[in-house]
């Protein structure tokens, strides 16, 4: 029962811990295996630094500990997902990459208004997928836009 008004999204799904969270997939440019980062002095703590990518300097974010969950401890299995934020690129450090969701609108539902202010930051919707939540973050608040220039 597909409405026509409804429009169909693609979303890239990830693992951060035991929770499970997406990304439009249109902001994606790649999903690679995690490399280690050079740090950045005076960097935020969720700033991990950053990479070479094919000649140009990525950042990487430490999506969990941006989110305010405890902090990655990156190894073999953790992926970095490339994404473009407005003008900017940027390396979102996670556990793992789950899927591709293919979602109307309708489907995804505000967060509760017992969410706390952080998680409205970052949380644009809710998704109640085969007995799983899935949060959609918004990709544009991960680095505001002060580090976006900085970084």
């Amino acid at each position: 029962m597909h409405d026509a008004t409804s429009a169909e999204r693609e979303l890239i799904s990830f693992r951060i811990g035991a929770q499970e969270f997406c990304v439009d997939i249109m902001a994606v440019r790649e999903i690679r295996g995690w490399t280690p980062a050079t740090p950045l002095p005076h960097a935020p703590a969720y700033v991990r630094g950053v990479i070479n990518l094919r000649g140009a300097v990525l950042p990487i974010v430490d999506l969990a500990e941006r989110l305010g969950l405890p902090p990655s401890e990156p190894s073999q299995r953790h992926v970095i997902i490339v994404a473009q934020v407005g003008k900017q690129v940027l390396g979102l450090l996670v556990d793992a990459v789950s899927d591709i969701l293919t979602v109307g609108d309708a489907v995804i539902q505000p967060p509760p208004d017992v969410a706390s202010e952080r998680v409205r930051l970052f949380v644009r919707g809710l998704l109640a997928i085969d007995q799983r939540m899935v949060s959609l973050i918004s990709l544009d608040r991960v680095l505001p836009a002060a580090e976006l220039e900085a970084a």
